[in-house]
Parts: C-alpha cells; structure tokens; sequence
C-alpha cells in the first residue's frame, strides 16, 4: 500500500507496535501509563532533546540522571553556576548546547518556570529549533506537532523511496510527517517514529521482515531499502594539528577555562596552543605557550599525542609537560581533584596521568 493514500492506517499500525515495543527510557512515559492519564515532565523531555543532539541514547541517558539529580526541576538548573553545569556537560560534546541549556532555563524560570506549549513558543527559547521544538510540543504537551530527526529523515526517505536533491527530500519529508501525525496521539507517534529509526530500519540494515508498517514501504518493494536516503557525499574533513601543555608545580596542574565564544567555549581545559594545520606550528607553538606561562622550558617534553574527532575537522595534539618554578597566577589544582574536561583535554590528562579517575567520556 502506498503511504500517502492511507495516512491513518499507518499511524495506527505503527502506534499497535509501539504500545509493546517501545523503549523504557527515564524521561519516556510508557503507552500503559499514558494511557491511565500519565503525563511526561516537559522538563524532563527538554533535557533529553536537548542532550540527545548529536549523542547517542546510552551516552545520554547518564548524563540526564546526573542532571536530574543535581537540579531536579528547570528552576534548580536556572540557579545553578556555569561552572558546574559546564563541568557536568564535559564529555557530551556540542558545547554550545550546555550554554544554551542555562539561557532557556533562565529564561523559562523567569517566566515562572513554564514551558511554552506550542513549537512555535519552543523555538523562541535559546538552543531549541525545529525538531526539538515539534518533539517537546508533541510528547510533552500533546500538541500535533511534526518531530524529524535523523531516524525519521532515513525511514521516511525509505518508506517514500525518495530521490533528487536531499533539501528537497527534507521538505517533502516535513510535509509527509505533518500529515501523518495523529491528532490524537502525537507524542506517542513522535516516540514511534524514532524508535523505529533506531530499533529496525537502523541505517546500515533495514529489518524489514519485523517491521510494522513494511507494507507501506516502497524502497522495499523496489527491493532495497538500505540504499535510502540518497545523500550528497560528505566532504572530507581537513586535519588540523596543536599542542596542549601538562604544566606542573608543587604537585598541581595548571587549567584555564576557554573564552565564552568559540569551540568548547567556557569549558575547563589544558594550556593549548592554536590549532592549525601544520605540525611545525604546534612544535613552535608549544615553546611560546610554556614561556608565556613561566615554565622552565629546559624541563619541556614531550609525553605523546592524542586525537579527537570533531564535527569539521580531526585533531592531533601533541601533549607536552613541563614544570614550574611556582604555581603563580591561574587555577592551579591536584591531579587527582581535576574533573569536567571536555573529551580532548580528558584523554591528553589520561596520557600525563594515567592512573587518574578521570573519564574520557
């Protein structure tokens, strides 16, 4: 069958499936419990959509029980210093969203610690767009509202077979979803659509022989639904190279936080230098870093290097250690009290001392 000629159909095959197959996530409320009026806390469904950009399900969902320990409503994050949130988001990544995290609690908070219920008041707030704006409206206040993400971009791109320019696949794509969005059900529906993308029509395998709703597929029925999405090729990311400094002196460490603006912006790091594309510009740039910070540059080593993958470019930094004749200026801490680095710091850390709690997340 096709899918645009029975839009009821399919949600109620899909929503059939989900009511025994969904996914028991801390923030989801079940269909047995929405169905005896349960309602999710749309501070709860913010969190996760906010977190789970860019991450995956079992790397976010430890980061949201931390959150929702440490400030169990928006109000108790709106209080909280950037330091400890900043801190509390290292190792998620995306370091813009922890910044805008705190703007949209503060902002709600303000406004006395309600939600907007429709998408359109969503996407007013910082740090939320389109999808996480139709994904709130949707599962938290039951609006009918569309979610697309990138589950539900590849299993419409496959249920449609579609083809041509991948903008215009998106917009055909957001057309569809707005259609088949049960008036009645539609945070359930958001919740199935995504469940499917990441349960059975995975993007390296469609499992189409325990799909509910393959009969309305008809990138099955041309016989090959894993060449859908058809997307532009992804261009290759440049490689950019620097060097972080491990800067000692009475048996501390030296850090510093990143200026607010820019990559891992207001995170806590290691000394870096700037990361270019040249080698020789690290290994230059290392020995300008250790005498701007007053080390004994006859002490500077260099321990090895580590490597880090972000969303534009691949990085290799060398990781150097030199000592100091004084822990003078900065923020100087014990190694083993060093917590809430960003990944990239949290692995050149490791490489300086390795037996040190802290996680590479």
């Amino acid at each position: 069958m096709n899918l645009p000629e029975a839009p009821g159909e399919f949600a109620g095959e899909l929503l059939a499936w989900f009511e025994g197959a969904a996914r028991p996530l801390p923030w989801r409320v079940m269909p047995a419990d929405r169905a005896r009026g349960v309602r999710p806390d749309p501070y709860g469904v913010w969190l996760s959509e906010i977190m789970l950009q860019q991450t995956t399900i079992a790397h976010g969902t430890r980061y949201w029980l931390d959150f929702t320990r440490r400030w169990p409503n928006v109000q108790a994050l709106a209080g909280a210093e950037d330091s400890a949130v900043m801190a509390a988001w290292a190792g998620l990544g995306y370091y813009a969203r922890a910044r805008n995290l705190l703007k949209c609690a503060r902002q709600v908070a303000a406004s006395g610690g309600r939600f907007p219920q429709t998408a359109r008041g969503l996407q007013a707030l910082p740090g939320i767009g389109p999808y996480t704006a139709g994904a709130i409206a949707a599962i938290a206040f039951g609006q009918r509202a569309p979610a697309v993400d990138g589950n539900v971009d590849r299993v419409m791109a496959r249920l449609l077979a579609l083809e041509g320019p991948w903008p215009e696949q998106k917009k055909q794509i957001a057309d569809s979803i707005e259609r088949l969005v049960p008036a009645d059900r539609p945070g359930e529906f958001a919740e199935a659509m995504m469940d499917l993308g990441a349960t059975i029509c995975t993007p390296k395998r469609a499992n189409c022989l325990v799909c509910p709703v393959t009969r309305f597929c008809a990138a099955r029925r041309r016989g090959g639904a894993e060449r859908y999405p058809i997307k532009p090729a992804k261009a290759k990311k440049p490689v950019r190279r620097g060097a972080v400094l491990v800067l000692e002196a009475g048996g501390r460490v030296r850090l510093e936080t990143r200026p607010e603006k820019g990559l891992l912006g207001g995170m806590l790091a290691l000394p870096t230098t700037e990361w270019t594309g040249q080698a020789s510009d690290a290994g230059a740039g290392v020995n300008a870093l250790a005498g701007a910070l007053g080390a004994d540059r006859s002490t500077l080593s260099r321990i090895g290097e580590v490597r880090h993958v972000f969303t534009h470019f691949h990085l290799t930094l060398d990781v150097w250690r030199a000592g100091a004749p004084a822990a003078d200026g900065g923020d100087w801490r014990a190694p083993e009290a060093v917590s809430g680095l960003p990944s990239v710091f949290a692995k050149a850390f490791r490489l300086a001392y390795p037996s040190s709690p802290i996680s590479a997340r």
